[in-house]
Formats: structure tokens, sequence, C-alpha cells
């Protein structure tokens, strides 16, 4: 399950607003834990699409994590957001694979297709399968066109 943390209001103080995401993600952690469910945590980009996310980085992310500190907590790296926020994509999976529960992606900028924009995909799906993530990765972008005609891309990276 995808959990975001969404905008902090700007009347809350930091830390309440912090103490109260932990104490909300432990929850909901627990509940998910009887059901044999893991919670995702996806860091947002702050700087193009949603000013003021809460979890804009993979290491308040991380911080998060530790927070918590239960065994279904984990990380959802979204290739776009990073790039934005962190670049350094291969380096980054190669550090947070331990924690991630799931991999979506989007090119950069414009957040549409793989080969529409900046980030080179073939390197870092080589990386994802080098690194041996066994779990889903999926695509979450806007097309660029008709879908059928915008997943030429997957052709390609096979």
């Amino acid at each position: 399950m995808n959990c975001l943390a969404g905008l902090k209001p700007a009347t809350l103080r930091e830390e309440d607003a912090w103490e109260t995401l932990v104490e909300n993600v432990r929850y909901a952690a627990e509940q998910l834990a009887r059901e044999g469910l893991t919670l995702c945590l996806e860091a947002i980009n702050s700087r193009v699409d949603m000013p003021g996310f809460v979890l804009d980085t993979s290491g308040k992310v991380m911080s998060l994590i530790e927070s918590v500190d239960a065994d279904n907590v984990r990380l959802q790296y979204d290739v776009y957001h990073m790039q934005i926020m962190e670049g350094d994509l291969i380096r980054s999976l190669e550090c947070l694979m331990p924690w991630i529960g799931h991999i979506q992606f989007a090119d950069n900028p414009g957040r549409q297709e793989p080969g529409t924009g900046e980030i080179n995909f073939l390197n870092v799906f080589s990386a994802i399968d080098a690194l041996g993530y066994a779990g889903w990765v999926s695509a979450e972008y806007r097309p660029s066109g008709l879908t059928e005609q915008t997943l030429a891309w997957f052709q390609e990276q096979r």
C-alpha cells in the first residue's frame, strides 16, 4: 500500500507534524502487518510537482522508516521524483535497495514515458536488475500521445 504524507498545514509546527506523521504511519503499519501487507512511503518532489510536500527526499523517508521501526514499512522509489530532487539514480538505488518495497518511473522533465527526457532508462533498469530487485516496477507517466504509441520504449528496453 502506498502512503503519501501530504502537505503540512502552515499553522502546524514542524515537530508536531513529524510526531503526528510517525504516530500515524506506525499505526497504519501495525494494522497492515495483521493482514501481511507492506506500507510503502513515497517521496514526492517539492521543486516541480508538490511544493511543501512533507516527504520530498529519500533521506526524509528513511528517517521516517527508522522512526517507525516496523518490518513492513518500505520506501516506494519513484525514479521521476528522485531524479528531480537528488539525481545520481543508480548510486541512490544501490544505497536504498534494502529498503525499497516498490519502484515506479517516468521520464524527466514532463513525467512522460521513457525516452522523452533526460533519464537513461536502459542503465537504470539494468542497475535494478543487477541489484537483484525482485519486486514490481511500474510505469506511472503521462503519455505524450496515445497510450499504445507511447509503449515503444518497452520493446527498446528488453
